[in-house]
């Protein structure tokens, strides 16, 4: 079984090696290359979607109450009519702690190869998860194969890496002599083994099932749990594709698949509040709502529960020596998605007065209309829209966009994409208000929706900003200015409040971006989230080390 282990020995000492250095490194490239991934392997990866496609999901040998589920629809209208087989929570349980006693008797090292050959044969088939993701979560297709394959694969090798440096921190064995003297010493063997704390549930979210979903998965994979998968009811495909790789990995390498079960269920019916307070369940990852993350918190009992909740991420522009390029990054990070990651901005502080910039002096509403015309121009070819914007996970979230004109002036109204009338699309609002007039910007407005913020002055931006981050939680800030003082100010505004900064981005790289091996994604620091995607405190406490002592042998 270690056979997977030294297949991947390499890739596993360069991920622990970028995770010490925290500069770029990827296991794996983000093209979707046929001369990557093999000439054949879109249209092949498209086969294997299309065939899903009214059918059952069939998992071999996964436990079943004899019942289906799944009306999963895609945001772009296709159908998809695939169904899964449901099991009773008993059965669930059940069959993971049956498994788990084989996963956790594993060593470290074989548990780690598994986890690693799992990961590279879910990157093999990166393109069949691309129209899973696009076509569950609204995804346009590039980016659907770079954030659902290889960045939420990136984002599983670091956990695996993290889990494995600690673990292997700890010595298999070791032999303790005390000295005593005159007297012989006091001589004994000692073992030190890895124990797991039990059944793990990663409860998946609706818009990114895999990049968010990997991380809590292998970590517990790799420390000894067995996991339990309870994907979002509106993307199951996704997760279910890994799970079903993950068991064929599993029962190559001698173990029983069930190591690895997925809690497929349907809006309306979930299973998730009875899953996370199962006696039997020891740990829970969860990425969603700030409202059901507090519940989860609050129902757990004394189970280990790492969440990414949600926040209100802001941008501060105080000045900039390149307003056209601030205002095209900016605008790309508000379109991108239609604005449904948890890392997009939603406020944009700009001070009362305006700001200076290579042009001259620029007043708000030329700060506003700056940002509205690299909007439109970015946006300005449907198809390019199309690319950019994706389409929307949720119809709820078309409401919410269709009612939040009213909650300041309208800068740039939503609309749909020219040309794709069948899927749902909205392209970014724009309001303006007041900061000392308004609270309505403080409340976090998921999908398309942002706010022009008029603060004081731009300490007062950053006061307001970091102050926001810390009472309703952000994950990511950025901050435009020209000179270190600002900047020096902003980045210890928002390191107090837990929040990753990054300043005057002007180029090709965008606030909304977290890139595995050095970011930290969720400081776990503000209400935005009490765990780190990935840090050793994410892998460390899903294990325990057990102590056996024995005299050693005259």
């Amino acid at each position: 079984m270690t056979r997977f282990f030294e297949t991947h020995r390499e890739m596993l000492d360069k991920a622990l090696q970028a995770a010490r250095e925290r500069g770029y490194w990827s296991p794996y490239p983000e093209a979707p290359s046929g001369r990557i991934y093999g000439e054949t392997a879109k249209d092949d990866g498209e086969a294997a979607f299309t065939a899903r496609l009214g059918n059952l999901f069939d998992l071999s040998g996964h436990p079943s109450n004899g019942k289906v589920v799944g009306k999963e629809t895609s945001p772009y209208g296709l159908p998809l009519e695939i169904t899964y087989p449901a099991a009773d929570i008993a059965q669930l349980i059940s069959g993971s702690k049956e498994a788990g006693a084989g996963w956790a008797s594993a060593t470290v090292e074989d548990r780690v190869g598994v986890c690693l050959e799992i990961i590279h044969r879910i990157n093999r088939r990166s393109f069949e998860m691309a129209n899973a993701v696009m076509h569950t979560t609204g995804q346009a297709f590039v980016m659907a194969f770079q954030a659902g394959g290889p960045h939420a694969q990136d984002r599983a090798v670091e956990s695996v890496a993290y889990a494995y440096a600690e673990m292997s921190r700890n010595p298999a064995t070791a032999v303790w002599s005390k000295p005593q003297g005159k007297h012989d010493p006091i001589v004994l063997d000692k073992q030190f083994r890895i124990m797991p704390r039990g059944i793990a549930v990663t409860v998946g979210c609706a818009t990114f099932p895999t990049w968010n979903g990997y991380p809590g998965i292998f970590a517990s994979l790799a420390t000894g749990n067995s996991v339990i998968v309870k994907p979002h009811p509106s993307a199951i495909l996704p997760l279910a594709l890994s799970l079903d790789i993950g068991r064929e990995v599993l029962r190559e390498a001698g173990f029983d698949p069930n190591v690895l079960l997925l809690a497929a269920d349907e809006a309306g019916a979930e299973m998730t509040k009875d899953l996370v307070q199962h006696p039997d369940v020891e740990i829970v990852d969860f990425t969603g709502s700030n409202a059901f993350g507090q519940w989860i918190r609050a129902n757990a009992g004394s189970k280990l529960v790492y969440t990414e909740e949600a926040g209100v991420n802001s941008v501060v522009i105080a000045s900039t020596d390149n307003f056209r390029g601030l205002c095209g990054n900016i605008a790309f990070s508000l379109s991108l998605y239609s604005g449904q990651m948890c890392t997009a901005p939603q406020n944009i502080y700009v001070p009362r007065e305006g700001i200076e910039t290579e042009d001259g002096h620029k007043s708000l509403d030329e700060v506003a209309q700056g940002l509205k015309t690299a909007i439109d121009k970015l946006l300005g070819d449907p198809m390019r829209a199309s690319g950019i914007c994706g389409a929307i996970a949720n119809p709820v979230t078309i409401e919410r966009v269709k009612q939040a004109g009213t909650l300041g002036e309208i800068v740039r109204a939503s609309e749909p994409i020219e040309g794709q009338e069948a899927a749902r699309t909205a392209t970014p609002m724009l309001l303006k208000v007041d900061a000392a007039q308004s609270d309505t910007h403080l409340e976090e407005r998921f999908g398309p929706i942002s706010f022009i913020v008029a603060a004081d002055s731009s300490d007062d931006a950053i006061a307001r900003a970091a102050a926001s981050a810390r009472n309703k939680g952000a994950i990511t800030a950025a901050v435009y200015a020209t000179d270190d003082a600002t900047l020096d100010k902003a980045a210890d505004a928002f390191s107090h409040a837990g929040v990753s900064l990054s300043c005057n981005l002007t180029g090709n790289i965008f606030v909304n971006q977290s890139a595995a091996f050095s970011d930290y994604h969720v400081s776990g620091a503000n209400p935005a989230g009490n765990a780190c995607l990935t840090d050793a405190a994410f892998v460390a406490n899903r294990f325990r080390v057990a102590t056996i002592r024995r005299p050693a042998a005259a």
